[in-house]
């Protein structure tokens, strides 16, 4: 008998200071559709649903049929199930991880190391770098979103320096002037006059950051007071963030960093060595399978200031929405495709009105989520049709096809994970 490719499943939920508290949270919200049996606590954060094998949050199998408990285990004994490539490629494990992320305070300011840095921090300091793998992701918006995304052009950067003098004094004139100086010159001029400015900043004295930060937050609640718009400056992000993180040096960042502002569906793609943050909202998000993290400010945890300056790519550029394309064959799918081996994500938009959906076979496993709608899905290896809704989570193993029969009128919205090799 053939081996069983098609299951749901249970995920696994983090709860990170972070996070949206009780039912504000999407993950929350996704979790108390799917499941009626769970119990939303309101007084808790819930900031991360994971779905997939990671070992700090392996997927359980909701089928009694299944030997295994855990997708993890399930995936070691049927590695045939990752597709050919993906099982070479990835030596019998799944690449990607897929999470839903809500979030209410912004996350730490961080970069994530090529494979070739990973490996060498890996092996210097493994207490803080877990693995020797890189770690590119993208987001995917679900609710507005907001984050911090790679270096502005470097005009604004310039702006800012004359607009706010305390971020200047941290800066420091040298500093500053060189960067205003390359804004003529070759990208080489630019990335080290960049670096120059950004290292200054991260190198500041954290008795000379509180000071300053103090001075700068004390001006704009006067103007805001007397009724001034501080916009130009973005007086309203910069409270808040200081609001959450007194006296952090990454408050300053915001200066450094474009702001994006994602509609749902829009998305970012954070590949190795650009800073970003997420600030506010709920996302998809897809990675690669590592933990592996420099932080940057916007944290208590551990900065490791040298090799975050070290590392980053000083490219400016103002255009940080990553677009997805529209699938040829299926006129319901966008394809975010990231210029990355480990993962791909889809978007499927089916409307109410479609009875029957064939969910595209592809060579890898995957992971689907539902969002909105509800379903029911068969394929030729499953014996019982299998009912999704809201919050429902689906393993689709390598070249199934399976089909979806709509349960009208909703329509229906999912995101899907999987590797294109």
């Amino acid at each position: 008998m053939a081996v069983q490719q098609v299951f749901p499943l249970s995920c696994v939920v983090q709860h990170y200071a972070w996070g949206k508290m009780g039912s504000n949270s999407e993950v929350a919200r996704l979790l108390a559709s799917s499941d009626p049996q769970a119990r939303i606590s309101e007084d808790k954060p819930y900031a991360e649903l994971w779905m997939g094998s990671h070992p700090r949050g392996d997927a359980k199998i909701l089928d009694n049929c299944i030997s295994q408990k855990t997708l993890g285990q399930w995936i070691a004994k049927n590695q045939d199930c990752l597709g050919s490539k993906v099982k070479d490629t990835f030596n019998g494990k799944l690449p990607f991880l897929f999470k839903v992320l809500s979030v209410e305070t912004a996350l730490s300011i961080q970069a994530h190391p090529n494979k070739e840095l990973a490996e060498k921090l890996h092996l210097q300091a493994p207490q803080h770098y877990p693995d020797a793998n890189h770690k590119p992701e993208m987001a995917i918006a679900l609710t507005s979103f907001q984050g911090l995304c790679g270096f502005r052009p470097i005009e604004e950067i310039v702006t800012f320096l004359t607009k706010v003098p305390e971020f200047r004094f941290l800066i420091g004139d040298n500093a500053a002037t060189q960067l205003k100086k390359s804004m003529n010159s070759d990208s080489q001029s630019v990335a080290s006059a960049l670096q120059s400015c950004f290292s200054h900043l991260m190198k500041s004295e954290k008795k000379v950051v509180v000071e300053q930060l103090n001075l700068l937050v004390k001006r704009i609640s006067q103007q805001v007071a007397a009724g001034n718009n501080m916009e130009d400056i973005y007086g309203e992000l910069l409270l808040q963030l200081h609001q959450q993180y007194p006296g952090d040096i990454g408050c300053f960042a915001i200066y450094f960093l474009n702001l994006l502002a994602l509609k749902p569906g829009e998305a970012m793609f954070l590949e190795a060595n650009v800073p970003h943050a997420y600030l506010k909202g709920d996302c998809v998000e897809c990675m690669a399978c590592s933990d592996n993290t420099v932080r940057a400010g916007l944290t208590p945890k551990f900065i490791d200031v040298p090799t975050l300056c070290e590392m980053l790519s000083y490219i400016p550029s103002k255009d940080r929405l990553f677009l997805p394309t529209r699938s040829l064959e299926d006129p319901y799918l966008s394809i975010y495709d990231p210029p990355v081996p480990d993962f791909t994500v889809m978007r499927m938009e089916v409307p109410g009105s479609i009875t029957e959906y064939k969910v595209l076979a592809v060579d890898s496993a995957s992971i689907v989520l539902v969002v909105q709608g509800r379903v029911t899905a068969s394929s030729p290896t499953v014996q019982t049709p299998i009912p999704l809704q809201r919050g429902g989570v689906l393993f689709i193993g390598a070249n199934e096809s399976v089909s979806l029969k709509l349960a009208a009128p909703d329509d229906l919205l999912m995101f899907r994970a999987c590797c294109l090799l």
